[in-house]
């Protein structure tokens, strides 16, 4: 009885094995060692226009033109993937021996109903997908990286020349970063710039403001989360911003502001490179470059208890400090007009110069918010300056105010003499390389000749007789 129900249920599992490879779209043929034909599929048979069944027994030469199937048998060497003439066309086979004890024992055959011209448009199509993956890829990694580099701070003053030089050195080792300024002095901007000039660029550039999430938030924003580990959290979980910049850069703004009980999780995190998402037990490694940046000082923080002392100098591998516009006068200038010629571009607004005198006003005023003040005060006076010059009166009032105050009233004035002698200086060379024209003066000086006129009437300097 036991023998019976084990001859049935053999039974039944070769019927099934026939039903599934009679049912498979390709064509399918098994042969024995010697090359003859134990099994033909349908779909092979109705290729052919032959009965399957009339087959078996036969010898695979006698069915099949070309066929290889009895000298696989003979070599034992699997054909996968090969070109075979078919019924005009150039079809793809795959010829497997099927080995017992180390002898072949039969060979499996399977024509692919495709067209080999069918499969090359496939690759084809799959080297194209190939290419565009890699192309959305490299600009994916752009978008996630950075928007400034070097070039983008813009700078004369010496001061800032020796930060950049320091900055770059800094850019090609692994330690961490600590840059300090007052706010609006551009300490992202460094910091992309760090990350762009690194051998991480192509990876992440990953930012967190530490004062700006909620402290009890703070936590699963750096590390991650496993699903289901708090109420709202996410059915599939988070990754941290640690974990996102895996073999990029994360930077730490405001970090003097970070919770005194997240700075301990911070400093094993520096310090082994490892973590554990919130509600997980597995650790996740992540190999990333730390830059943060603060505009307060961490040491005075250090001695109130408000930062841990080993935290800060396992912050402090390469300290920046980026001195604020007051004490890089020579920058202000410069900065303003590359500001103002960026806003105009963006606006796709006629050309607006800066007068002498409403630039007096710039270099004296101390700037307490440093360029994103400067860069608020351009933007306010291009929204309601009528004409192509912003004169004295085109801006603010308080920084009028403090112009015509005290100290800053009398370098104002000497800054002042400076700029108009130079002014003066520089129409009169560009009127001689012109020969007296107007005209080609404006021209060379890239200003309007209207506004040529007026600077040569605020300078005392005739308008009348010469050529136009």
């Amino acid at each position: 009885m036991v023998k019976k129900s084990a001859k049935a249920d053999l039974q039944s599992s070769l019927e099934l094995c026939h039903l599934i490879i009679d049912n498979i779209h390709n064509g399918v043929i098994v042969t024995d060692a010697e090359g003859k034909i134990i099994f033909f599929n349908k779909p092979y048979g109705r290729f052919l226009g032959i009965d399957p069944a009339a087959q078996i027994g036969k010898h695979a030469t006698e069915v099949i033109e070309n066929t290889r199937m009895h000298i696989v048998a003979k070599t034992g060497m699997l054909e996968i993937n090969k070109a075979h003439r078919l019924k005009n066309q150039d079809m793809v086979v795959q010829r497997i021996p099927i080995k017992k004890d180390g002898k072949v024992i039969a060979v499996f055959g399977q024509v692919m109903f495709k067209d080999v011209s069918d499969v090359q448009k496939l690759a084809d199509r799959l080297c194209l997908l190939e290419s565009k993956v890699k192309l959305y890829e490299e600009e994916i990694f752009s978008l996630r990286s950075t928007r400034y580099t070097f070039d983008s701070i813009i700078a004369e003053s010496q001061v800032m020349e020796r930060l950049k030089k320091e900055a770059l050195k800094a850019a090609a080792t692994a330690l961490p970063i600590l840059i300090t300024g007052e706010s609006g002095t551009g300490k992202e901007m460094f910091a992309q710039a760090i990350h762009h000039a690194s051998n991480r660029r192509v990876h992440p550039f990953v930012r967190i403001n530490c004062a700006s999430i909620p402290r009890e938030l703070l936590e699963a924003e750096l590390f991650g989360y496993e699903k289901g580990a708090f109420t709202g959290a996410r059915t599939t979980g988070k990754p941290g911003k640690f974990e996102l910049a895996n073999q990029g850069s994360i930077f730490l703004d405001e970090i003097g502001d970070m919770p005194l009980e997240m700075q301990p999780k911070l400093l094993r995190v520096l310090e082994e490179k490892e973590f554990e998402r919130v509600g997980g037990i597995a650790p996740v490694r992540s190999d990333f470059r730390l830059i943060a940046a603060t505009n307060n000082i961490l040491a005075e923080k250090v001695a109130q208890g408000l930062f841990r002392a080993d935290l800060y100098y396992r912050l402090k591998g390469i300290p920046l400090v980026i001195p604020p516009l007051r004490e890089r006068r020579e920058d202000i200038i410069l900065l303003a007009r590359t500001l103002l010629k960026q806003m105009l571009k963006d606006s796709f607004a006629p050309e607006i110069s800066l007068s002498s005198e409403a630039a007096n006003v710039l270099l004296t005023y101390d700037w307490p918010g440093n360029v994103r003040e400067m860069n608020n005060v351009l933007g306010q006076i291009l929204a309601t300056i009528e004409g192509d010059v912003i004169e004295r009166d085109d801006l603010p009032f308080y920084l009028r105010k403090q112009y015509g105050t005290g100290r800053l009233q009398s370098s104002g004035r000497i800054l002042g003499e400076e700029l108009a002698l130079t002014e003066q200086k520089t129409i009169r060379q560009a009127l001689e390389l012109s020969h007296g024209n107007k005209s080609q003066a404006a021209r060379r000086l890239g200003i309007h000749r209207t506004l040529l006129y007026k600077k040569m009437k605020r300078h005392g300097m005739g308008v009348q007789g010469d050529g136009q």
